[in-house]
């Protein structure tokens, strides 16, 4: 089973925070058994932007690991007809299409998100299992 990882999961376990790292690393690890953690370019840029240096986080990427896997072109379609849908019915620009880039990402390249972006993924991509670590 493929696991598509986001942002807030690797941040948590890369900067070690306090709340939630340690559950993130457990449920990250427990995918792990079940097949590979893939990132697209949105979360790979994302983490390599928090790093000094892109050595830095090719090297924590690696330790996890997680394997750069480029969106494709089903994915960006439904990103951008799920954005769309989502600002029609009213949704608020607090979200940015790169949420909707990951959760597409997970739902045509993947089995499954592991994040800790609460209800959206579920509700913006309703076939999707998302994981939370913060939930357990």
């Amino acid at each position: 089973m493929i696991t598509a990882v986001d942002t807030s999961v690797l941040l948590d376990i890369f900067a070690n925070d306090p709340v939630y790292a340690r559950r993130s690393l457990a449920t990250l690890r427990s995918c792990l058994l079940d097949g590979p953690i893939v990132a697209c370019e949105v979360v790979w840029a994302e983490v390599l932007a928090a790093f000094p240096d892109p050595a830095a986080a090719r090297r924590a990427l690696a330790a996890v690991p997680v394997s750069f896997d480029p969106m494709r072109e089903p994915a960006a379609e439904l990103a951008a007809a799920s954005w769309r849908a989502y600002r029609q019915a009213g949704g608020p620009r607090d979200r940015v299409i790169a949420d909707f880039l990951v959760g597409a990402h997970a739902q045509t390249q993947a089995e499954r998100l592991l994040t800790r972006d609460r209800g959206f993924g579920r509700a913006a991509f309703g076939d999707l299992q998302v994981l939370d670590p913060a939930a357990g």
